[in-house]
């Protein structure tokens, strides 16, 4: 797929990317439908990576309007579709249970990039983010939330569960139970509660928000950048390793780095 039929499919699902030196943004522009969620915009996420430059070190995924992302375009659900993509029943219908599962993974593809090491990827969510607009804000390293954000998992409310990353990301961040009752009870979260149980690393007035985010990247942007790659894929695997494990990763990964500084001052 060339660049350009990339950028079509990143036009066609409503998503708008932004390169600015080593900063980007994908914006999901669908403002009209509070940046309602379909297949064409999850494959439209998924074809973002191969159109970020070598230099871009940080990835911000924002919504455009005053809503982050209303979840799931609810028109699928419904017998005439969304136009031009048609309804969840007649994607599958032709499908085995297998195929609907790969057809499953290759929208799941549109959320995981985001936890590549080459990319630290901030979420900048104002107003609601419900179902896989939770997900794909809980998908970035980073959640940057207005004080009028507001979340929820939606999914068990319509008979389903969240199948975009979601629960791996709100496990590891409020834990089990929490995670469970968020989930089963599709309640809302409202910033407060989000930023005191971690959901968001940050908080700050709906109108600092561009702001905040911006300060933020240029915070990560001052670091020097083979550090930051590493110490990201450090803290992505330090859950599945005990300390001893994670002291022997700590200082297998800076031997390079402290030979490098060694050298950039003068040491042989």
């Amino acid at each position: 797929m060339t660049e350009a039929v990339k950028s079509e499919v990143l036009a066609a699902g409503g998503i708008r990317l932004e390169i600015d030196g080593a900063a980007a943004s994908v914006v999901l522009d669908r403002a009209d439908r509070r940046n309602a969620m379909t297949p064409t915009l999850w494959i439209a996420l998924a074809a973002v990576p191969e159109l970020l430059p070598p230099e871009v070190r940080v990835v911000v995924i924002r919504g455009e309007g005053t809503t982050f992302c209303a979840g799931l375009d609810l028109r699928l659900a419904t017998a005439e579709g969304v136009p031009g993509e048609g309804s969840l029943a007649t994607i599958i219908e032709h499908m085995s249970d297998a195929q609907v599962a790969e057809q499953i993974e290759i929208w799941q593809r549109g959320f995981l990039w985001m936890r590549d090491p080459r990319w630290i990827t901030i979420s900048a969510v104002q107003g609601a983010a419900v179902g896989g607009g939770f997900q794909l804000a809980l998908s970035a390293d980073l959640l940057v939330a207005a004080d009028d954000a507001r979340f929820c998992m939606k999914e068990n409310a319509l008979g389903l569960i969240p199948d975009l990353t979601g629960t791996k990301a709100l496990h590891d961040r409020v834990g089990y139970s929490r995670a469970l009752e968020i989930c089963a009870t599709s309640r809302w979260v409202d910033a407060e509660e989000a930023g005191r149980l971690g959901i968001a690393h940050s908080v700050v007035p709906a109108a600092e928000l561009d702001s905040a985010v911006a300060d933020l990247v240029s915070a990560l942007l001052a670091t020097v950048p083979v550090p930051g790659v590493c110490v990201k894929e450090l803290l992505l695997s330090a859950g599945r390793r005990d300390v001893y494990e994670q002291a022997r990763a700590e200082r297998e990964t800076q031997v390079p780095l402290v030979r490098g500084m060694a050298k950039r001052s003068g040491g042989s």
